[in-house]
């Protein structure tokens, strides 16, 4: 991946971003959030499908046949996110008290969240077995003491190692997945660079990047994937820029 075209693309989409109609704004925002909210849950089993997710999020509607738990999976998860995009707004580098918080957003309803465990946890088809709780303190501290030293990382590589890492960590008994990618994306989006959503479909692609991670310490799979995915982001909101160009020159 070439991530000093990334960086460009992030460079030219903050110079006309003002020029882009606010509609088209709200419309894109509002689309990823019930999209990012949909595969993110359903990735760990969410039966919801889309539209059902976007009439909970964005129209209020009750949805018959679901469990309270898949309800509140999905409304979490629009809480969550307005929660990092505040703090984002406000400066606040991702730290853990802002980690646990995002976890009890998440979990509301569901089990006290925020919590690490105190018991042992596997993780199915996983090659690697996570810290028994009195090393996974000791991890989660190290890991959040060194998050402003990874200099050696470049913003992407920063944002997908959080994500990797902690998967090795995995510090909560439920909501790993929904965390991390949250904690991913706050980083994302604090070094200027749009939220990302992993299709439910590419889960298989995705669980086989981060295990090479976990096994091997590989992060360059994990790491392309998001950068994939930012590329396919930052040119849609570039799209519609070149879209206003093309058709004021073909009116005029």
């Amino acid at each position: 991946m070439d991530y000093n075209m990334l960086y460009n693309k992030k460079e030219q989409l903050a110079k006309i971003q003002s020029s882009i109609p606010s509609e088209a704004l709200k419309s894109f925002e509002k689309s990823f959030d019930v999209e990012y909210a949909h595969n993110s849950t359903a990735i760990e089993g969410n039966t919801l499908s889309l539209i059902q997710t976007k009439a909970i999020l964005e129209d209020g509607i009750s949805v018959g046949g679901k469990t309270l738990r898949e309800i509140y999976e999905v409304t979490n998860h629009a809480k969550a996110f307005a929660f990092v995009k505040k703090c984002v707004v406000q400066g606040k580098p991702l730290d853990e008290s802002i980690a646990k918080d995002i976890h009890a957003i998440l979990m509301e309803n569901i089990l006290v969240g925020g919590v690490y465990r105190n018991v042992e946890v596997r993780i199915v088809g996983a090659g690697f077995k996570p810290p028994v709780p009195t090393e996974m303190f000791q991890q989660i501290k190290n890991f959040f003491a060194n998050l402003p030293y990874r200099t050696d990382l470049n913003p992407i590589e920063l944002a997908a190692w959080i994500h990797a890492e902690f998967v090795k960590i995995h510090p909560f008994v439920d909501g790993n997945g929904r965390t991390l990618r949250m904690l991913m994306n706050y980083q994302l989006m604090f070094e200027g660079f749009l939220p990302v959503s992993i299709a439910k479909e590419n889960r298989l692609e995705y669980f086989e990047a981060l295990e090479a991670y976990a096994v091997s310490g590989d992060l360059k799979p994990f790491a392309d994937m998001i950068a994939s995915l930012e590329e396919n982001r930052l040119n849609e909101y570039l799209g519609i820029i070149s879209e206003r160009v093309t058709n004021n020159d073909i009116s005029e």
